[in-house]
């Protein structure tokens, strides 16, 4: 099926405070966003859900490909591979704002493990008649694993940061993420599916919350955040211990093992 590059889906939002505030609650950190505040960066994804009815829903638990913005491509597994954002000014809590959302690109390509599709969707968040956020979205999505297909060896991650902040997960952490953000993505939260059905090890710990917790990390050290840039690498499961690592900009994400999960780079407002 070919995508629709014109539709423009629209979504609008109060911006609670207390979806933001429990975000922080759920991440460990104090809850102090009330009417107002500055949202950090990337929280936006806690808003502007756009729930279905089961029988609109796919195995995966997501809403079923060509229904909405994305085409059908006949490839069951989605991975959110990677993103970019500009923040133009500060996303306030409890303040209406709107969010637009467009496909910008479709390209199916063969890979060493088979047929992959790419698309890429484009979003701009406006509040009070301003865009706020601007971000490009990169999803794969790919056939089923072979079971007797060799495993992919992942790159490993660089060794030289300047600082390294060592992360955890549980299964809690994870519903609660997919809770916040409406993701209905049984890799996070359904052992069995994630296991037999898509071939991981363990539940799936969400790419956006590692990019979210990057772009924590740089704004502690390079204060508040013009761009952000993030690529997925490998998954990193809810049993495992990462750190989260930091040098002049670019920031990683390095599996126990020494893999490499995400990188991403970070530059500052002026």
């Amino acid at each position: 099926m070919k995508a629709d590059l014109d539709t423009v889906e629209k979504t609008a939002d109060g911006m609670d405070p207390g979806h933001a505030a429990a975000l922080q609650v759920a991440l460990g950190q104090s809850p102090d966003i009330t009417t107002g505040s500055s949202l950090p960066p990337f929280f936006h994804q806690l808003y502007f859900w756009t729930p279905q009815p089961p029988d609109r829903l796919g195995r995966d638990g997501h809403p079923r490909v060509g229904q909405g913005l994305i085409p059908d491509m006949g490839l069951p597994r989605r991975m959110w591979a990677g993103g970019r954002l500009r923040f133009h000014r500060p996303l306030l809590a409890d303040v209406p704002a709107e969010k637009e959302s467009r496909v910008e690109s479709v390209e199916r390509k063969e890979g060493r493990s088979g047929p992959l599709a790419f698309v890429t969707l484009a979003h701009r968040v406006m509040q009070e008649g301003a865009v706020t956020v601007e971000e490009w979205q990169d999803l794969v999505y790919r056939e089923d694993p072979d079971p007797a297909a060799p495993a992919p060896v992942p790159p490993r991650a660089r060794t030289d940061e300047s600082e390294a902040r060592e992360v955890s997960f549980d299964s809690t952490l994870l519903f609660r993420y997919s809770a916040l953000t409406f993701n209905g993505h049984r890799i996070h939260y359904d052992l069995d599916y994630a296991r037999d059905v898509e071939g991981y090890r363990g539940l799936v710990v969400h790419g956006p919350l590692l990019a979210q917790l990057l772009m924590l990390m740089a704004t502690d050290i390079l204060g508040p955040l013009a761009t952000f840039s993030f690529r997925a690498y490998s998954p990193l499961m809810h049993f495992e211990t990462a750190e989260l690592c930091h040098k002049d900009g670019a920031l990683w994400v390095r599996g126990p093992d020494g893999r490499q999960c995400m990188t991403a780079e970070a530059t500052a407002s002026e």
